[in-house]
């Protein structure tokens, strides 16, 4: 691949049963991709804004949520988009976390919606979508990336082999010791 994973990869194995003549193995590979676009999008949809409320049966109360959670995701890819265009698509997608994003918007919005009338809001209605995307661009120059820092974790460790590896040495000494 011209271009690495997320994961840093550089090669990837796709198997499929598809006849050759219906698609060439680049189609195949292409064809996967956005398909795995799309799944992670609605991975983190799910991840970051709760998409999947106990609804009680009630399928209008499941639809509301999960547009809730779709404008919500829409929001963040804007931002996510503008991020990007300022501090390198790489950068942003490597280091910076959607879930701690999420988190700020949604606790900020909350402060905002509080302290800000509804006057403060209307200057935003007279902008255009240029005007609005040179606004974003801007803020997004005064992002402290750092704070929105990705925390990778470390392989679990398998605590059943560290158990039966202490219980062994332990019996090793204690035979030793007879």
């Amino acid at each position: 691949m011209k271009t690495e994973t997320r994961d840093g990869e550089t090669e990837i194995f796709i198997i499929a049963d598809l006849p050759q003549k219906a698609a060439c193995t680049k189609s195949i590979a292409d064809i996967y991709r956005k398909r795995w676009k799309t799944e992670t999008s609605f991975q983190e949809l799910k991840k970051q804004f709760n998409s999947e409320i106990n609804t009680s049966g009630h399928p209008p109360a499941a639809l509301f949520g999960f547009c809730a959670a779709l404008i919500s995701y829409m929001i963040l890819s804007v931002i996510k988009a503008a991020l990007c265009a300022v501090h390198r698509v790489q950068k942003i997608e490597k280091e910076v976390s959607s879930f701690y994003i999420s988190d700020v918007i949604s606790g900020v919005y909350r402060g905002m919606m509080i302290a800000l009338p509804d006057e403060e809001w209307r200057m935003f209605h007279r902008y255009t979508e240029s005007e609005f995307t040179e606004f974003l661009l801007r803020l997004s120059e005064n992002v402290k990336l750092s704070a929105f820092r990705k925390h990778t974790r470390g392989l679990k460790r398998n605590r059943k082999n560290e158990n039966m590896t202490l219980k062994l040495l332990m019996s090793q000494q204690q035979n030793l010791l007879l």
